[in-house]
């Protein structure tokens, strides 16, 4: 069952979620003040990806209600490395002032020296970030632009069980094109709109204390065509929807489930840089997946715990749209992650 959200607010008078299931653009609008949770358990993100098939940059700003994160990390595909600095703030209890949608506005967080502020006004984005010593006592700087928004979108509004004031709001936009650079360690990388490819995962929500989420995507070419793909499971009640989507020239082509099969030590534990496989309800979804780089992090203080292991690589394999039209991967760049929060 894959329920279409209607238009209108996102939250009712009580602050409980008016409505779960997904859509193909931000047809519900988030308002802050409608929360009547703890204002301590709302998370708002914005998080960027971009990369094309050498190196790549992720860039995140939020405000978790008790602590704010600017995040960059430089991935580079050919050595199989990667460097990733986050400072953190304490108690911004929504004074980033986040925006409430992502089609305008502008989002932007400083930290110390760091600094980062993303400007989005007619379809394109601006995204700029400095980070002081982030490698070898040189500075992270970059400034991307990103175009050619795709039509389609994959929005899911998600409920808790047994937490009626919780909900999930989020956005995946996939398949920008990107433009601009990044400087690391005094090097610098230049994005070509003709080969590099952003990707948006925006979030605004009220979460649970404790919660596992699966969640993978990538972008690119395929016979000339802008391609990509979202999937993901885990947290919530997803019985109204999943946020499995395929991307072809902008338009969306809706999944079921979608599993994702991580190889496993002789002790039971992830192993998640041996090759993976993903399977899927409808048949729609079927890939190969090896491994290039675990982005991998933890943050334990007992109470606020986060373990998160965002593994880059190559997918091979087939996606089938809605005409039953056959897409195949080779080599395919993209990501897949399992994280683990207490927060």
């Amino acid at each position: 069952m894959q329920q279409k959200l209607s238009s209108g607010r996102l939250l009712d008078e009580k602050g409980h979620l008016r409505q779960a299931g997904y859509a193909t653009s931000l047809v519900r609008t988030y308002d802050r003040k409608d929360i009547k949770a703890n204002p301590l358990r709302i998370k708002e993100w914005d998080y960027y990806l971009i990369y094309n098939d050498h190196f790549g940059v992720a860039l995140t700003l939020d405000d978790n209600a008790y602590m704010s994160m600017l995040s960059a990390s430089f991935l580079d595909f050919d050595r199989a490395t990667e460097r990733t600095v986050s400072p953190m703030g304490l108690l911004p209890l929504g004074k980033t002032d986040l925006p409430p949608s992502s089609a305008s506005g502008v989002s932007h967080l400083t930290l110390g020296p760091s600094e980062f502020t993303v400007t989005v006004k007619n379809g394109i984005r601006h995204l700029v970030c400095h980070l002081d010593n982030f490698k070898d006592g040189a500075p992270f700087e970059a400034d991307i632009t990103l175009t050619e928004e795709p039509r389609d979108s994959m929005v899911i509004a998600t409920p808790f069980p047994g937490a009626p004031k919780a909900f999930y709001y989020n956005q995946k936009i996939v398949g920008m094109r990107a433009s601009g650079w990044v400087n690391v360690a005094g090097e610098q990388y230049r994005f070509d709109p003709s080969d590099s490819f952003g990707m948006l995962d925006w979030g605004r929500g009220v979460w649970t204390y404790e919660n596992t989420w699966y969640w993978g995507a990538g972008h690119g070419l395929v016979e000339g065509h802008v391609v990509g793909f979202n999937i993901g499971y885990g947290f919530g009640d997803t019985s109204a929807a999943s946020e499995n989507m395929i991307f072809v020239d902008g338009k969306a082509h809706k999944l079921e489930g979608v599993t994702f099969n991580i190889p496993q030590t002789a002790d039971g534990k992830d192993d998640f840089l041996k090759p993976w496989t993903f399977t899927s309800t409808d048949g729609r979804f079927e890939m190969d997946f090896a491994p290039i780089i675990d982005r991998a992090s933890c943050t334990d203080v007992k109470l606020i715990k986060s373990d998160q292991h965002q593994i880059f690589g190559r997918f091979t394999g087939k996606m089938i749209l809605d005409d039953g039209t056959a897409i195949f991967l080779e080599d395919f760049l993209g990501f897949a992650e399992k994280v683990h929060n207490k927060w």
